[in-house]
């Protein structure tokens, strides 16, 4: 019996220990690069991909995760998704390891999103690469252009709907008061002072903290800050014992990051990402709630100046 006790202690510390890290330094991804369930999923545009890209690395670049121009946050829907992860290879078994340009901070949002989507579909074992293909060639390790194909499986993922939040789950947030609302905007946007081109109105969500999501980064760099540094900034968040927390945007790329930050490196739980974000909630068809709102007069005098640049730029 304590032979079988200790076997069972034993195992659970291996897999414990064998659970994929969020963030992975280049050096830890090729350290592993043989391992047979790995994955990973360069998100960069073809032309980058085919130039030079991690050896056994597939091309899935970030459009494929994203949703229509009229609302690019939206999640797509699950049958368009699936064909995606299936045509990759990938299923639950699989260790996904996202990795885009790491041109810049903005850059990381779509590892972020794509690793959300990819946890929402249950996945679990996911990584993103620190500091992106940038800090991969920074670190001289291995690249090439060879064409990579995978078998295709037969993966049926289902939602984790307790990742995601939709514009109902919104308007039931602000109604009861049930949930920390996180802008990951910069200033301008959550001032009300810009809006997103597909955004019909400027401001933030009613109660909204602002947690501008380039606080994530090691000051001048692409890359993500330690586990200890992100609990800091996580805590500047102010969350009532039993809330949910809601990460959110303009269109959920930015708010990937906060979300990522908030539920993978600080371990907090119960953190959601509004996809639709901003652009969702201004499109409704009654006058959405919102704070920061500027008045009538200077919003028309902003639309005027967006349809002057997009007409004589």
């Amino acid at each position: 019996m304590k032979k079988m006790f200790a076997f069972a202690l034993a195992l659970t510390a291996a897999q414990w220990a064998a659970a994929a890290q969020p963030l992975l330094t280049p050096a830890q991804l090729h350290a592993t690069a043989s391992t047979p369930a790995l994955r990973v999923i360069d998100i960069r545009d073809p032309q980058a991909y085919a130039k030079q890209h991690i050896p056994g690395a597939v091309s899935a670049p970030y459009g494929k995760w994203r949703g229509p121009a009229s609302n690019p946050g939206e999640l797509p829907d699950v049958s368009q998704l699936t064909q995606l992860v299936q045509s990759l290879g990938l299923t639950p078994a699989t260790h996904a390891v996202v990795v885009s340009s790491g041109a810049d901070t903005t850059d990381f949002g779509a590892s972020a999103r794509v690793y959300w989507t990819l946890k929402t579909l249950g996945l679990q074992e996911l990584s993103i690469v620190n500091g992106g293909m940038k800090a991969w060639a920074d670190a001289k390790l291995p690249q090439d252009n060879a064409a990579v194909q995978v078998a295709a499986s037969h993966w049926q993922p289902q939602l984790d709907s307790s990742l995601i939040a939709t514009r109902a789950d919104i308007r039931q947030n602000l109604d009861l008061s049930n949930a920390a609302l996180v802008d990951a905007r910069p200033d301008a946007f959550y001032q009300g002072k810009t809006r997103a081109p597909a955004a019909k109105l400027s401001g933030t969500l009613p109660g909204a903290q602002q947690l501008d999501f380039n606080q994530w980064f090691v000051p001048g760099t692409s890359t993500f800050v330690d586990t200890a540094t992100a609990r800091q900034i996580a805590a500047k968040v102010q969350r009532k014992q039993g809330q949910d927390m809601v990460a959110f945007c303009n269109t959920g790329h930015w708010a990937a990051t906060d979300w990522f930050g908030l539920s993978e490196i600080a371990g907090l739980p119960n953190v959601k990402l509004y996809a639709g974000s901003m652009v969702d909630w201004t499109q409704q068809p009654d006058a959405p709630a919102l704070e920061n709102q500027p008045g009538r007069l200077e919003s028309l005098a902003y639309d005027a100046r967006q349809w002057w640049q997009r007409k004589f730029k």
